[in-house]
């Protein structure tokens, strides 16, 4: 999305120095992006550290944000690299949480049910936190944040295509490692 004059009056007044500006602007986008940093993380400790180094990114850098462009896919950005740098400094893999689950199984509201369900639930985000980081995010932003190939192609910075095959080996992985959750009585732990 293109800014309208509320938005890019301020932007162009954090890029002034305005403090009040910016914490407007951290107000009106903060939780969308500890909600990527918590998916892809799977802590809320790490996801504080990621969103934080995100905004810190962001008021380092608004001075070269451009109008014209979408200021969304430019924060999204951002977030994807803090997350990446996040994974570089930790060296391991981490799982991201809720959302895939609901797509592998449907259950009923039992008690065992409930506890089956945290079962799965769990080697869900167990198999998704051992993508590789390229794949988990196409992942994250596709199916958590529902968003359109063309803009994660742009958060990305990679062709359609890319994301496509992307999410498609991601889907095969997933696949694989969680056909046990499709036999009946047959789950076993990843």
């Amino acid at each position: 999305m293109v800014l309208n004059d509320n938005d890019r009056e301020l932007i162009e007044a954090c890029q002034r120095g305005d403090q009040d500006a910016f914490a407007v602007l951290f107000a009106a986008h903060s939780a969308k992006v500890y909600s990527i940093a918590l998916r892809y993380a799977g802590d809320p400790a790490a996801a504080m550290d990621i969103a934080q180094d995100t905004f810190l990114k962001l008021l380092s850098n608004i001075g070269q944000f451009r109008s014209d462009a979408s200021f969304d896919t430019w924060l999204y950005r951002m977030v994807v690299n803090s997350c990446l740098d996040y994974q570089r400094r930790k060296r391991k893999l981490l799982p991201i949480l809720d959302g895939v689950i609901d797509a592998v199984c449907a259950v009923q509201d039992t008690v065992l049910h409930d506890l089956l369900r945290q079962e799965r639930h769990e080697a869900v985000q167990d198999v998704i936190g051992k993508l590789r980081p390229d794949q988990r995010i196409v992942v994250i932003l596709r199916y958590m944040e529902e968003l359109s190939y063309e803009h994660i192609a742009e958060i990305a910075g990679c062709s359609v295509g890319t994301v496509a095959s992307r999410l498609n080996r991601a889907h095969r992985v997933l696949e694989r490692r969680l056909s046990h959750l499709r036999r009946p009585g047959g789950f076993t732990r990843v």
